[in-house]
């Protein structure tokens, strides 16, 4: 890492959790129960790190608000109570988060899920403990507009410059920018390594361990993409 940041927020699905699968079944599942025209497995992982009803409305952009409503509802209602997709953490996420919390690092979560959705999967991955401060988008303004991150920044007394946004979308990466935030990206999610590096992230890796090892590494000099 190119210098130590003393706050490192993380996305989560994607990024911390392998949850793609679950929330493309969640969002079919919705648009059928409203009978809503198909929606393809690429358009729908690409709006994934929106807020949901962002997310909702970029698929349906020819849709009103009581449609976007009903589509949150039963996307919802699926993902809560109904699907059953296995959602499991990415090898080495405890293990990284353990460390970087003994050497001193305030960590956040910011993310486009809801706070149900998110407290439902910081309780079942045991991760809760882990983090200071989380933000979801039904809280705030969804990425990539940066106020989820300024929040963050704020409650824990952080500047942008000691900030470093880790995520798997160019909503991420974006979000940070217009933060004056570094930003780390992860290509093992759901936007392709080229669409991440076109926002100018300090590094890209492929995988966990390519992460703890890049954030592990206080002395490295890696100030571009690569």
């Amino acid at each position: 890492m190119n210098k130590h940041y003393e706050l490192i927020v993380f996305d989560w699905d994607g990024t911390l959790i392998d949850s793609q699968a679950r929330i493309v079944n969640c969002m079919r599942a919705a648009i059928e129960d409203l009978q809503l025209p198909a929606r393809t497995h690429a358009q729908m992982s690409n709006v994934i790190g929106l807020g949901l009803k962002e997310a909702l409305s970029t698929l349906y952009p020819e849709g009103d608000d009581p449609i976007y409503d009903s589509l949150v509802e039963r996307y919802r209602h699926h993902f809560l109570f109904q699907d059953e997709t296995p959602s499991a953490l990415f090898d080495g996420v405890a293990d990284m988060l353990e460390s970087l919390a003994s050497r001193g690092h305030y960590l956040a979560i910011a993310t486009g899920k809801g706070r149900v959705g998110l407290d439902k999967a910081l309780d079942e991955t045991g991760l809760g403990g882990h983090f200071h401060v989380t933000r979801c988008a039904d809280e705030t303004r969804s990425k990539p507009h940066p106020q989820m991150l300024e929040e963050i920044m704020d409650f824990v007394g952080v500047t942008p410059q000691d900030t470093l946004m880790v995520g798997d979308t160019e909503y991420d990466m974006q979000m940070a920018n217009h933060a004056r935030a570094a930003a780390l990206a992860v290509s093992y999610g759901v936007h392709d390594k080229a669409r991440l590096l076109a926002c100018n992230p300090l590094h890209c890796v492929d995988d966990v361990a390519a992460m703890r090892a890049w954030l592990d590494s206080d002395t490295r000099q890696q100030k571009e993409a690569g």
